[in-house]
């Protein structure tokens, strides 16, 4: 550990925080049907939209109305891209001539991009065209992070609404979110990315001639990177257009690229603490809600910062402490132009958020080093996690901290107005249950089968155990990260993933979005003495315990026989 790394994450954590603010009240206003400085420009786009939709832009809906069309538009989009992928060599834009994609792949991937996840069990730049990577992949890069943020728009409403049997029109807050935050702000990021020298084009991959070996040629691809790397940060998505992902020096060419993409990865789920406080009326509460969420991110990288420091204990005969001309610690699996505090950064931020962007490989981490990311997910992806879908997670926690507060003092429980009754604690822990048991119970089948799970390890023991832990907690929190001594790209690893991941987005969206509309019902309750304050450094300390509580001690024996066997293995000088 250096001052350095320190200065970088105080730098990074700088920036985020004078972000929150405007970028709060911009989601805020957008939402919000207010008048912003882009309506003049996506008005008349806006209007169209709904008259060639046949959208009533007047018509709000109850909560089963917002979950059945969220879910069908996930069904149609999944659809659309799975025939997109199978259809791949008949269709244009596929200079390279690709093949159609496997059915189990094609199925695996698009319940992926479907789900925010971009779980990507191929190699991109040889498996995809690039018009599957522009119509079937990146357009589910925005319409997957507008879903995450509507559903948390429609929560927050709920928690505002006295007596209203509505909590908005989806399709209008689709509509919102795309026209209003994802597009601009992906333009302007392409934009910047170009500058930096991502490649924007739809050539040929050129073909060079190493200078060490020029009988030899070497295969370069490009093509529209820019546009989805854009998207697939800001929108907390994450799948690379080249394998190494944010490793690859044409998704991240330089320090500038890097810092634009861990902020952007947050940007948007910390500015959705900021929209919570100001849509509800509390400012002092989203504040809090921020806090908790930045001091379990301060955490998270302080471990994996300190784990990734140490030499590692089974290399012998090599420069493992730091130096003036070395940084020491365990720099296998690191890109040497990034380093250990920033990979530490990055992994940190990319498994907090639903993103799974990574500019170096988890599995190359020391055993604690690589428990951080996998406990992040673990914890549902709360500390500011994915776009929307962090917020709403952290507030079915909100919800059972108050819940728990008003345990204590012997009254029923209130949040802000509103009295939490026993349907609204149903849900919530509906929610909170739906998560351990998809990724609990699909593991223990495949370690328990060694012709379908563990015939795909490279690694047995208890790093084996944790690489395939690691994916489905990674397919369920739609992270889509991923251990790489895994090769999930098996019929039963795609099948198994596509419907984890189908089941921890949607599923998990139901009840929000029934809390939502129960929330939306009840009469407001002027504060009393015995209301349970949720604008202070008490509540947030609360906050904090919760979530630990419930996410990490879930997994506890999962990852006491996983990363914290193989770390006390290590350090006894044993290798399973």
């Amino acid at each position: 550990m250096s001052a350095n790394g320190w200065l970088q994450f105080a730098a990074y954590s700088i920036v985020l925080l004078l972000t929150v603010r405007p970028m709060g009240t911009y989601l805020a206003r957008v939402l919000g049907g207010e008048r912003t400085w882009l309506d003049p420009v996506l008005r008349p786009f806006e209007r169209l939209i709904y008259k060639l939709c046949l959208v009533n832009a007047k018509s709000e809906m109850n909560w089963r109305q917002y979950a059945f069309a969220m879910l069908g538009f996930s069904a149609v989009s999944l659809v659309v891209t799975y025939a997109i992928e199978r259809l791949q060599n008949l269709l244009p834009l596929n200079p390279q001539g690709l093949a159609a994609v496997g059915p189990d792949l094609a199925w695996n991937t698009a319940a992926s991009f479907t789900t925010n996840t971009n779980w990507q069990s191929y190699t991109p730049e040889t498996t995809m065209s690039y018009l599957t990577e522009m119509a079937g992949l990146a357009t589910h890069n925005f319409w997957s992070a507008a879903v995450g943020i509507v559903v948390a728009v429609a929560l927050i409403r709920g928690i505002k609404r006295t007596k209203c049997p509505t909590i908005g029109n989806f399709w209008v807050d689709m509509t919102r979110t795309t026209l209003w935050v994802l597009l601009p702000g992906s333009v302007i990021y392409a934009l910047l990315l170009v500058a930096q020298g991502v490649p924007q084009n739809f050539s040929h991959y050129t073909v060079a001639h190493p200078l060490e070996q020029p009988a030899q040629t070497q295969t370069i691809g490009q093509g529209p990177v820019a546009s989805q790397e854009a998207i697939k940060m800001l929108g907390t998505n994450g799948g690379g257009f080249f394998n190494a992902n944010s490793a690859h020096p044409y998704e991240n060419p330089t320090p500038f690229s890097n810092f634009l993409q861990i902020l952007s990865i947050f940007i948007i789920p910390a500015g959705l603490t900021y929209t919570l406080g100001r849509m509800t009326g509390s400012p002092g509460h989203g504040w809090a809600v921020f806090a908790a969420m930045f001091v379990l991110f301060a955490a998270g990288f302080t471990v994996s910062y300190w784990a990734e420091s140490q030499p590692h204990p089974l290399i012998h005969g090599a420069q493992q402490s730091r130096t003036a001309g070395a940084s020491g610690g365990n720099t296998e699996g690191k890109e040497v132009r990034n380093g250990i505090a920033e990979s530490a950064l990055f992994a940190t931020i990319t498994t907090d958020a639903s993103c799974g962007a990574v500019n170096g490989m988890h599995d190359s981490f020391t055993a604690l080093g690589g428990m951080v990311p996998l406990t992040n997910i673990m914890l549902g992806e709360v500390v500011f996690g994915g776009v929307g879908s962090g917020l709403y997670g952290m507030l079915i926690f909100v919800v059972l901290a108050v819940f728990i507060a008003g345990l204590m003092v012997g009254r029923t429980p209130e949040y802000l107005g509103k009295k939490i009754e026993a349907y609204d604690v149903k849900m919530s822990m509906l929610y909170a249950l739906i998560f351990p048991l998809i990724i609990l119970s699909i593991t223990a089948v495949f370690v328990l089968s060694p012709n379908i799970g563990l015939s795909s390890l490279n690694n047995p023991g208890p790093h084996g155990l944790t690489e395939i832990l690691y994916a489905f907690t990674s397919g369920a929190g739609n992270n889509g990260s991923a251990f790489a001594g895994l090769n999930a790209n098996t019929w039963w690893y795609n099948v198994m993933l596509g419907w984890d991941m189908l089941c921890g987005r949607l599923l998990m969206m139901i009840p929000v979005i029934a809390l939502a509309g129960n929330l939306a019902q009840k009469k407001s309750v002027p504060p009393s003495p015995g209301t349970f304050p949720v604008n202070n450094a008490l509540f947030t300390t609360l906050l904090i315990g919760v979530v630990l509580l419930l996410g990490a001690l879930t997994f506890f024996p999962a990852l006491s026989l996983g990363p914290i066997l193989e770390h006390l293995q290590l350090h006894a000088g044993q290798l399973f």
